[in-house]
């Protein structure tokens, strides 16, 4: 048999969210064959990706004896398997400066941009500062166009009642306008508990990618410095970071300015 269905069928259990995949195998159940296909697409937007089911339709024309139900089972069980092997935790030091021979590592911008592009439902990134980082920006607004929902944490400037010079938040509304900027809310700060800074540096996508580092968005952060970060992937940690995030959004502690 064709082996091309069972390929693309594991992609869209990587690519896409195990709620998409579902509702997708919930209607190629309720086909009689690969003839009724077109039935089912008219139902799938917008939890399908099309390209992906216009290859789906094609790979299972050419492997026409597998029933609905068999396809609906291993798109269900691909999901599954993709969810499975995103919770299993591994970890990678991620460097910026000179090199050794003793350490594998990789490089900060590298990783920032692999954490961003790997994104497929939403991305949180947090930073002191934020200037001079062109493929960053291009990264974020290639992520705005496949509609994945984008935050970002900055501490505010000086105008707005932060400790830096630049308007960092003011730079990413204009080259990311869709995506939500935050900074750490004045009346949060007022009840005398916490008066400090956004100083925490990291990215995480999906709640099952986390990028956690010293470096800040900045050109010499990214090329020049001494940088130490951790690359998470799977685990525990992405998905209680990314949570701890959301709920500095959801009580306000954090808000829009």
């Amino acid at each position: 048999m064709n082996t091309d269905i069972w390929e693309v069928i594991a992609n869209i259990g990587i690519e896409l969210h195990p709620d998409r995949v579902n509702a997708i195998a919930e209607k190629i159940a309720s086909l009689f064959s690969v003839d009724d296909f077109h039935k089912a697409s008219f139902g799938f937007s917008p939890v399908a990706n099309k390209p992906m089911m216009i290859a789906l339709e094609k790979a299972w024309r050419k492997a026409p004896k597998v029933t609905p139900l068999e396809l609906a089972a291993a798109l269900r069980g691909a999901s599954g398997t993709a969810s499975i092997m995103e919770k299993r935790e591994a970890v990678e030091m991620v460097w910026t400066g000179p090199f050794t021979s003793l350490v594998a590592s990789r490089h900060t911008e590298q990783v920032l941009l692999e954490v961003i592009a790997s994104a497929r439902w939403r991305l949180f990134i947090v930073s002191f500062v934020a200037y001079d980082i062109n493929s960053v920006k291009k990264a974020l607004q290639d992520a705005v166009g496949k509609n994945i929902k984008i935050d970002i944490l900055l501490e505010s400037s000086k105008a707005h009642g932060g400790k830096i010079d630049i308007d960092s938040i003011d730079t990413f509304k204009k080259a990311i306008p869709s995506a939500n900027i935050y900074a750490w809310n004045s009346e949060s700060k007022s009840s005398g508990r916490w008066n400090g800074v956004v100083h925490a540096k990291c990215a995480v996508a999906d709640g099952s990618l986390a990028f956690i580092t010293s470096a800040n968005l900045t050109r010499a952060a990214m090329e020049n410095n001494m940088e130490l970060g951790v690359l998470v992937r799977g685990g525990n940690l992405p998905e209680k970071l990314e949570r701890h995030l959301e709920t500095l959004v959801t009580t306000e502690i954090i808000g829009t300015i």
